[in-house]
C-alpha cells in the first residue's frame, strides 16, 4: 500500500511538473503569436471580427494558464474566481469565431456575432459547480458547428487533407477539454487544472508546429473554402477580357512581386469584385488565388536563382514577393518538390555536367 502511494505521488509530481512547463510554454507562445498577428500575419486576408476573436483567444488562454499556475504554485482556488469563469466563457466563442472565419466565406463583418460573448457576462454569477460544466457544454456546441463547416469542405479534401488533419487534432484536444470540464465536479479542482493546463499546452504545441511546418496554411485554407463555396459570379462578365487583364497584370506588370498583394487589391486593379476574381482563377487555372500567386512567385524565383548565382536564397525569396524565408521554402517545396538551395545546386550540376 505504501509503495502504491509513493508511486501515485511520483506520478502526480511528474504531471504537475509537465503542467507547469506547458503553462510557461503556452504563455510565451501566446505572446509570440500575438506579435506575429500584428506583424508577419498582418497582411493575411481575414475579416476584422475573426482577427479580433483570434487575439481574444490568445489572451484568454494565456490568462487561464496564469490562473492555473497560481493554483499549482500557491493552491489558489481558480473556480471560485469570477474572472476565471468569465474567461472560460470567452475562449469558447473566440475559438469558434476565429476558426469559422477561416472555414467559411464572410459576408461583411457581421458584428452581431459579438453576442456569442454575452454568456461571459452571466456565467460568473452562477455557482461554479454549474458554471464550469455549462461553459464546456457551450464549447462543445461550438465545436459541433465547426465540425459541420469542416464537413462541407469534404469535396476539397484533395487540397484540404492536411488542414483537415489539423482541425481533427484540435477537435480531439477540444473533446478532451470538454470531458475534463464536465467531470470537474467529480474529479476535483486539482485534477481539472492539471488536465486543462496540459491540454492548452498541447494545443499551443500543435499551433506552433503547424505554423512553422506549413506557414502558408491560411492561404491554402482560403483557397479550399473559396472553391467549396463558389457560386458563379461571372455570368455577366467578359471572361476573356477579364482573363487578359489578369494575365497582363501578372506577366507584364508583375504585380506578384508586391508582398502586400491581396485578392482585393488585384481585383480592384483589373475591374472585378473579389468573388469574381476568385472564381475566375479557380475555374481557369484550377487553383485558389493564393496558390496562383505563389506559383508566379516560385517561377520568378526559379529563374532568379539561376540567373543570379551569387544572390542568397533569402534575398531571392524576398525579391519575388514572399514575406519570409519560411513562406518561400514552403511554397517552393510545394510547387517544385525540393527546397530552393537544392534546386539551384542541381540545376548548376546539370549545366556543368
Amino acid at each position: 500500500m505504501g509503495m502504491a502511494g509513493c508511486t501515485f505521488s511520483a506520478w502526480a509530481r511528474m504531471l504537475e511538473q509537465i503542467a507547469t512547463g506547458l503553462i510557461g510554454y503556452s504563455i510565451c507562445s501566446a505572446v509570440l503569436l500575438l506579435i506575429a498577428a500584428f506583424t508577419v500575419y498582418a497582411t493575411v486576408e481575414q475579416d476584422r471580427l475573426s482577427r479580433f476573436a483570434g487575439v481574444a483567444l490568445l489572451i484568454g488562454l494565456a490568462l487561464l494558464q496564469l490562473a492555473h499556475w497560481g493554483h499549482l504554485a500557491h493552491a489558489d482556488s481558480v473556480m471560485a474566481s469570477k474572472t476565471y469563469i468569465a474567461l472560460l466563457y470567452v475562449v469558447a466563442p473566440a475559438f469558434y469565431l476565429f476558426f469559422s472565419g477561416a472555414l467559411q466565406p464572410q459576408a461583411g463583418e457581421r458584428w452581431m456575432r459579438l453576442l456569442y460573448f454575452s454568456p461571459a457576462l452571466l456565467g460568473p454569477w452562477l455557482a461554479p459547480a454549474l458554471a464550469v460544466p455549462l461553459a464546456f457544454l457551450l464549447g462543445f456546441a461550438y465545436a459541433l458547428r465547426l465540425a459541420v463547416l469542416v464537413h462541407r469542405l469534404r469535396g476539397q479534401r484533395t487540397r484540404f487533407r492536411m488542414e483537415m488533419a489539423v482541425f481533427a487534432a484540435f477537435a480531439a484536444i477540444s473533446l478532451t477539454i470538454l470531458l475534463l470540464g464536465l467531470a470537474s465536479p467529480l474529479s476535483g479542482m486539482h485534477a481539472f487544472v492539471l488536465g486543462y493546463s496540459i491540454s492548452i499546452g498541447l494545443a499551443f504545441l500543435l499551433a506552433i508546429y503547424v505554423l512553422l511546418r506549413f506557414p502558408d496554411i491560411a492561404g491554402r485554407t482560403a483557397d479550399a473554402v473559396a472553391v467549396a463555396y463558389a457560386v458563379s459570379t461571372l455570368s455577366r462578365v467578359d471572361r476573356d477580357g477579364a482573363l487578359a487583364r489578369l494575365q497582363r497584370a501578372m506577366d507584364d506588370d508583375k504585380v506578384y512581386l508586391d508582398e502586400n498583394l491581396s485578392l482585393a487589391s488585384l481585383a480592384a486593379q483589373i475591374g472585378l469584385s473579389t468573388h469574381q476574381l476568385s472564381e475566375l482563377v479557380n475555374t481557369q487555372f484550377g487553383v485558389g488565388f493564393s496558390r496562383y500567386v505563389r506559383g508566379h512567385r516560385v517561377e520568378a524565383a526559379r529563374n532568379m536563382l539561376l540567373a543570379e548565382p551569387d544572390a542568397s536564397v533569402l534575398s531571392v525569396g524576398l525579391a519575388v514577393g514572399f514575406t519570409s524565408q519560411s513562406n518561400f521554402y514552403a511554397a517552393f517545396r510545394e510547387i517544385t518538390g525540393e527546397v530552393p538551395g537544392r534546386y539551384r545546386r542541381r540545376q548548376a550540376d546539370t549545366t556543368t555536367g
